[in-house]
């Protein structure tokens, strides 16, 4: 390790900080192993694969300059290994997200429904925490989502922010001078006033991903028809009790649960529940990655994986996060 990045790490050990040193973290990303989680390890083989924070196909790049798989490319991988494994009789997706991009999530949704298809093995979701836009629209795939009793859900919806600082700019003799090669090429640039056209323009490329949207719950939840998933489809985020009666997910309850229905579907007992985890990655138990630990800095060294939101169309629940 150079000698520059060995300071910085052990003054951040010093300060408490936890940290998950493997080889990706200098340039070489570490294949992913298969680590049993939950049960004896004898029984039947279940996969579970997480979808956690910000669901993007952008690589994360730390302060080192080092890059990190994707979401999407890590979940291709790990369904991957799953899909190639004959003993593995069903897939749990342990969902922890507010939604992301639009791209991604419909990705995550596609990869899940090929798994499906391809494979003939049940598929459950459960809902921690906040599962909500994309998130959600990665749930519909399966064939069964149940929810934490204090998760959020829901958010059907898109969002394209914006702001206006063309008053700034006139205040303090600030004028724009793009060059564009049409009147819509720079539309919703926060440099001037929209104009109508341009408003009406936009909004109906939101509309028309909100009816993908729509499509993709009124696909995975048959016992809807149109009427009622548009209904719920306003944007408005559900507790998992509301979420229920509504339709969205069809049962309330904890992580062992989703487990027992995963089991129901795929007609076997006594499941042993695996993992895929890179070396170095914490990894005990079902609630692994979700259970309160120490401040982990993944070194590379200060790699922040906050939303880093470029422009552009999300599925996505995010406070303050508004166009209006």
């Amino acid at each position: 390790m150079p000698r520059a990045v060995t300071t910085v790490v052990l003054g951040l050990f010093l300060t408490g900080c936890y940290f998950n040193l493997d080889a990706g973290s200098f340039g070489r990303v570490s294949p992913m192993d298969e680590v049993l989680v939950f049960g004896s390890g004898d029984g039947p083989k279940v996969a579970m694969i997480e979808v956690t924070g910000l669901i993007s196909e952008a690589s994360p790049t730390g302060a080192l300059g080092t890059q990190r798989p994707s979401m999407v490319a890590r979940f291709r991988e790990a369904l991957t290994l799953a899909t190639e494994d004959d003993d593995i009789e069903g897939l749990l997706l342990r969902i922890r997200s507010p939604g992301g991009t639009v791209t991604a999530s419909e990705t995550l949704n596609h990869l899940i429904g090929r798994f499906k298809a391809e494979t003939g093995r049940p598929v459950v979701a459960y809902l921690e925490g906040l599962a909500t836009s994309g998130g959600y629209y990665t749930a519909v795939a399966s064939d069964e989502i149940v929810a934490h009793p204090a998760a959020i859900t829901g958010s059907i919806g898109v969002i394209m922010a914006g702001v206006n600082v063309a008053g700034l700019m006139e205040r303090f003799g600030i004028a724009d001078q793009t060059f564009t090669s049409g009147p819509f090429k720079d539309s919703g640039t926060p440099l001037r006033e929209m104009r109508t056209d341009e408003r009406e323009y936009l909004q109906d490329v939101v509309d028309e991903l909100h009816g993908q949207f729509r499509a993709a719950v009124d696909t995975g939840r048959p016992q809807l028809d149109a009427e009622a998933v548009a209904a719920v489809a306003d944007g408005r985020i559900y507790t998992a009790e509301r979420a229920l009666g509504l339709g969205l997910i069809d049962a309330v309850g904890h992580m062992e649960d989703a487990v027992e229905a995963l089991e129901k579907r795929a007609e076997i007992s006594d499941a042993s529940v695996f993992m895929y985890h890179r070396t170095g990655e914490y990894r005990e138990n079902l609630y692994s990655r979700g259970a309160a630990t120490p401040v982990r800095v993944d070194v590379d060294v200060l790699s922040f994986d906050g939303p880093s939101l470029a422009p552009g169309f999300y599925y996505l629940w995010r406070p303050g996060f508004s166009s209006d």
